[in-house]
C-alpha cells in the first residue's frame, strides 16, 4: 500500500476533485502499486498544468510518494494536543497529523460518538 502525501505537512493527499481540479488531503486515500500512486500524481500534474500554468505550486514537486509502513515509521509528522475533558492540560498527547478528527481526544466530535 502506497501513500501520496505533502511534503511539507505529510498531509495524505486524495485524488482530484473533479468540479474544481483542486486535490484535497484524505487520510483514507491509497494505492495498491507504486505505479498507480506514480499514475495519480501525473493525473494531478496534468490537471494541474492544464489549469494553472505555474509549475511553482505543481504536485510532482510538492507531493511525494512512500509505502504506508515506511510513511507512518519515518516520515509522518507527529503533533502535541491536549484532551478537551483534561481541565489541568497536565497530559499531552501524541497524535499524527493524519489522525481525523473523530479518532482524536482533543476534538469534540471525539466525546460525543
Amino acid at each position: 500500500m502506497f501513500y501520496i502525501y505533502e511534503r511539507s505537512s505529510t498531509y495524505i493527499m486524495g485524488g482530484i476533485n473533479k468540479w474544481d481540479g483542486t486535490v484535497r488531503p484524505d487520510h483514507r486515500k491509497s494505492y495498491k502499486t507504486i505505479a498507480a500512486a506514480k499514475a495519480a500524481l501525473t493525473r494531478m500534474s496534468k490537471r494541474h498544468r492544464a489549469d494553472m500554468l505555474d509549475s511553482v505550486n505543481d504536485p510532482v514537486y510538492r507531493y511525494g510518494v512512500a509505502e504506508a509502513e515506511m510513511f507512518h515509521t519515518f516520515i509522518e509528522k507527529k503533533r502535541v494536543v491536549y484532551s478537551i475533558m483534561d481541565e489541568a492540560k497536565a497530559n499531552p498527547i501524541t497524535e499524527t497529523v493524519n489522525t481525523p478528527g473523530y479518532m482524536s481526544p482533543s476534538r469534540e466530535s471525539y466525546w460525543s460518538m
